[in-house]
């Protein structure tokens, strides 16, 4: 049976691993395999007085240690909307550095969450989800039928890349989600996008609008209210408690006080991701 690892890019962040391992756990339930929680990066340095004395690992030492044990076969379970540099330059290049030490290794990298074009309709599922129950908070009513129609000022927010094709996968989903929302009496134009932080320049516009901007711009309208959609998989330094995120909607908040921001929970914190991944990992094995 080849070596299974659930991989996410890494964070500084304990609470990042700690999530990491618990949907390791879940996952290692679910398929009755044992599943690995490895980080590409950053993980190992974060004290092990802050992860249940546990320490994190990260690829080239988890993968180092298992190559010493006669290990030769792995499954990669990317934690990835889609193919970032991690998965097309990161892991391949650290593979062919560890090759030469150790020999040939067979490692079979599953789907990524939201492969393009196909996509992946649990998580559009998982987005919608979202919004309804942020929405909810915004319009403190527990009536949806109601709140449907009204709904108005959500935004999309993932990290931001340089990419292309990281921010198509952003586009992808959201008019997905656009079309469930159409489909629930909602109106799709509500939804729109936005991200963390992106580089100067016109060659960078694909990447739409900063959150900041987005966000002043609507309490600068007269706006009232805003849900803020996380489209990140674990908290760390950008999303969750102590992120830059929750920061950025604090400040404006404080800029204006009359404009309040609702923010959704994780994509991890839905039982829905543990689905997408038990059936990635079902498919890679059959085949």
């Amino acid at each position: 049976m080849p070596c299974i690892l659930l991989i996410d890019n890494g964070s500084l962040r304990a609470n990042a691993t700690l999530q990491l391992r618990n949907l390791a756990e879940i996952l290692s339930i679910e398929s009755g395999f044992k599943i690995h929680p490895v980080s590409c990066k950053h993980s190992n340095r974060i004290p092990e007085s802050e992860l249940n004395g546990r320490p994190a690992y990260t690829f080239s030492y988890f993968m180092e240690q298992q190559l010493s044990k006669g290990e030769k076969e792995f499954i990669l379970l990317p934690l990835f909307f889609g193919n970032s540099r991690a998965l097309t330059s990161f892991i391949p290049d650290e593979v062919v550095t560890l090759e030469e030490t150790f020999g040939p290794i067979t490692i079979k990298i599953a789907d990524t969450i939201y492969p393009l074009p196909q996509g992946e309709e649990e998580l559009s599922t998982i987005i919608y989800d979202h919004i309804i129950a942020t929405a909810l908070k915004v319009f403190n009513d527990s009536d949806r039928s109601k709140n449907y129609a009204d709904l108005k000022n959500v935004v999309l927010v993932d990290h931001g890349s340089p990419v292309p094709r990281v921010t198509a996968v952003r586009q992808h989903l959201a008019n997905r989600v656009r079309e469930k929302l159409a489909e629930n009496g909602a109106n799709p134009a509500a939804l729109e996008e936005a991200v963390m932080e992106r580089r100067e320049g016109k060659e960078y516009d694909f990447n739409g609008d900063l959150l900041e901007d987005w966000l002043i711009h609507k309490a600068e309208a007269g706006e009232t209210q805003a849900s803020v959609i996380l489209m990140f998989f674990l908290p760390g330094s950008h999303a969750g408690e102590g992120g830059d995120i929750i920061e950025i909607c604090d400040n404006v908040m404080k800029k204006y006080p009359a404009f309040k921001i609702s923010i959704s929970p994780l994509i991890s914190e839905h039982p829905k991701l543990v689905s997408i991944l038990y059936e990635r990992l079902t498919h890679i094995l059959q085949n």
